[in-house]
């Protein structure tokens, strides 16, 4: 089944939603909650969506960064920030076909990701097959039942309720998600949910003006744990873990997409699959998943 992208291929992310878009006090009410919720270090990272890499100075403490983003010029983005030494890796690819070898990641990182996706249950269980047993997801989720959306509601001023289970989809591959309905999910998916932040509680364009953000922020910060046991706030954090006991593959960090084989051999700037013949690009520092490409020449049989 094909499943619709949210694409922001060529739209500049990065000058489109965050430099000078008055969104400061909701980066740093981010920062906050995925401080206290991502362990501090590990082996190898991954974040979904990662973008231009807003929050790559966040994973410090790992070894290895796997930044993904189906657009691959968010990903270029990524590159001039960060640079292209061999701890970040670069991957262009679909969330619903992750290229990435059971078990090879620690911990994974979604934000600002799952609003855009259709169909949570597949990405949950893509998300789970790429963490090592035991290994940590920490996600964010865009919260229907939201204080603002509530008062709405009872005041007759939108017809759709904040309180039935189901997704809200209010505008084209945009969701909002019911708390009860996301921890079914990510149970079903074989997550185990641990602790929640309840984030950007002061979302309100009023508000923001008159307060700076990082004061905002802070006073955020005091309500997340709490605010964490009503989930009233507009996005909501969860760190959840993986099972003890899971696949873990030999071999590299890929696999491929098409067939699923770990067996993918680099010659020069192509991926090539020894499973299926298939045969992705590793141009210029990002290994692009998101389509097959001609082998041609001399990599013919090799």
């Amino acid at each position: 089944m094909d499943h619709a992208i949210c694409d922001y291929e060529g739209t500049s992310y990065r000058a489109r939603f965050w430099d000078g878009q008055g969104r400061d006090y909701e980066d740093l009410a981010e920062r906050i909650a995925l401080g206290k919720l991502l362990p501090p270090s590990g082996r190898r990272i991954i974040e979904i969506g990662a973008g231009f890499g807003r929050l790559a100075d966040l994973y410090a403490g790992y070894e290895q960064v796997v930044l993904l983003d189906y657009a691959v010029s968010g990903l270029r983005e990524a590159q001039e920030r960060l640079g292209t030494s061999g701890r970040f890796i670069y991957v262009a690819a679909d969330l619903y076909r992750l290229p990435l070898a059971p078990g090879t990641c620690d911990t994974a990182v979604t934000v600002r990701v799952l609003h855009h996706v259709e169909d949570v249950p597949v990405a949950l269980r893509g998300i789970a097959n790429v963490l090592r047993p035991g290994g940590t997801y920490v996600l964010e989720y865009a919260n229907k039942r939201n204080l603002k959306a509530i008062v709405r509601y009872l005041l007759r001023r939108q017809a759709w309720s904040p309180f039935t289970s189901e997704p809200y989809e209010f505008v084209r591959l945009n969701f909002d998600f019911h708390p009860t309905w996301m921890a079914k999910e990510l149970k079903r998916a074989g997550f185990t949910v641990g602790a929640g932040k309840a984030v950007s509680h002061f979302r309100y364009p009023f508000v923001k003006r008159i307060v700076p953000p990082r004061s905002l922020a802070a006073a955020d910060g005091l309500f997340q744990d709490v605010g964490a046991a009503w989930k009233l706030s507009p996005s909501i954090f969860l760190r959840t873990h993986t099972a003890g006991a899971g696949a873990v593959a030999e071999g590299g960090l890929f696999c491929c997409p098409a067939c699923h084989s770990v067996d993918l051999k680099q010659v020069g700037e192509i991926l090539v699959c020894a499973g299926c013949g298939a045969a992705w690009s590793a141009a210029d520092g990002i290994y692009d998943f998101k389509s097959p490409i001609n082998r041609g020449g001399s990599l013919h049989g090799a």
